[in-house]
């Protein structure tokens, strides 16, 4: 729910709400309820294509506003044409955001109510997009997505989600509209004069997936690490305006929308491409690096031979996290590392953020179901104590925590 330190910025103020196509629309309404609770009046735009989902019924009775529908209805016109509804509120929400309002608001197209109000508003944006995984994932919309981010200047356009999930059509991924909360959360943050992207202006780096560490050309060493944690904690810090530079090892993800990410096989390769990426305000280290390689990579592959199976001689790899939050010009102000355990996580962390150096440790027990899988449940660690994080999906731990990232600068 929205903190109590933004509740206020909801009483009293005006929500013009932007209904588009697709399943999600159900959630408008929830949204609508939310803001009416809080305290805040509602109107609400209807595509025709969200007509097909929900109906103007139940816009106007929760709104108690007349729901606008059609650019050329003459009573709109005359008394709150797409002008004056633009300026009748303090926010324009879209929500959802479909492929094709993102397209015609970030290409200046304005062929019905919709797309004529998003162009002529003065005021802020906010934009929950809602869409199957491949049309969210098709670089004409992260194009797009990425164009509109760019307004901000101009028309405030801001971001709210997608979250990763199944989805109606039975596939799983990002793509899903925010929940209720979350987009009342944002609307609050706007409204409260903050531009939902606290960590604009900041610098990231980022460290996703394994290493692998090769033994010869076909073999090596690695680990099961997904890289999904890390691609998340990246993907939430963008969303919150930081410019962010995820480092990943060998994972089968796509690049979080408004990262720049940079591939990388084994340790030393990684620890060379942190390098290059500092100076840097945070640094969150959730790869999982090799601890060990192999020393002297075999030109050929290895033979069965008749003596058995070869001893392998193995060497440390480079202490990444350490090596970052080493006191020095180029340390980030935050440095967050992760710790796996299978046993005793409390200790084992405690030690980690100890011996490391770092600000803060993420711990989670892997030995529940956590390789690989969409949900987390993790332990911050801090100086000033632990803050246990129930079990939730790994788009959920990676906005918390960079939310916390967020409060601790303000702070």
């Amino acid at each position: 729910m929205t903190a109590p330190s933004l509740s206020s910025a909801l009483a009293g103020r005006k929500v013009l709400l932007i209904i588009g196509g697709g399943i999600a629309a159900y959630k408008a309404l929830e949204v609508i309820r939310l803001l009416s609770k809080a305290g805040a009046e509602t109107m609400a735009v209807l595509t025709k294509a969200g007509a097909e989902f929900v109906t103007p019924m139940s816009l106007a009775a929760l709104t108690g506003h007349p729901v606008r529908q059609d650019l050329f209805m003459p009573d709109d016109e005359t008394a709150m044409g797409h002008i004056e509804l633009s300026r009748w509120a303090d926010l324009v929400v879209v929500a959802p955001a479909t492929a094709g309002l993102i397209a015609k608001a970030a290409n200046g197209m304005a062929d019905d109510l919709a797309s004529t109000t998003l162009l002529a508003t003065d005021k802020k944006v906010l934009l929950a997009p809602a869409m199957n995984v491949r049309m969210w994932l098709h670089p004409a919309v992260q194009a797009n997505v990425a164009r509109l981010k760019g307004f901000d200047g101009y028309q405030g356009m801001a971001v709210v989600g997608p979250d990763d999930g199944v989805m109606a059509c039975g596939e799983f991924g990002p793509g899903r509209m925010a929940e209720p909360p979350v987009i009342l959360d944002a609307i609050a943050r706007l409204l409260a004069g903050q531009d939902g992207r606290p960590l604009t202006g900041r610098t990231a780096v980022v460290t996703a997936g394994p290493t692998f560490e090769p033994i010869d050309p076909v073999r090596g060493l690695t680990n099961r690490s997904s890289g999904k944690q890390g691609y998340a904690v990246a993907a939430a810090l963008a969303e919150l305006g930081a410019q962010v530079t995820l480092i990943s090892g060998p994972v089968a993800l796509d690049a979080p929308v408004g990262v720049t990410r940079v591939w990388v096989e084994a340790a030393t390769e990684m620890k060379a491409a942190v390098d290059a990426a500092l100076p840097a305000d945070i640094a969150v280290m959730s790869a999982a690096v090799a601890d060990w390689r192999v020393d002297g990579v075999a030109s050929g592959k290895i033979k069965k031979a008749p003596g058995g199976p070869p001893s392998l001689a193995l060497i440390e790899n480079p202490d990444i996290l350490a090596g970052v939050s080493a006191p020095g010009p180029r340390r980030p102000k935050l440095v967050v590392g992760f710790a796996a355990e299978t046993s005793d996580l409390a200790a084992n962390a405690r030690a980690k953020l100890s011996r490391k150096g770092c600000d803060w440790i993420v711990g989670n027990d892997v030995s529940d179901e956590v390789f690989g899988s969409d949900g987390n449940a993790v332990t911050l660690f801090t100086r000033n104590g632990d803050e246990p994080w129930p079990r939730q999906s790994k788009t959920q731990v990676a906005r918390k925590l960079a939310q916390r990232i967020a409060d601790h600068f303000k702070a």
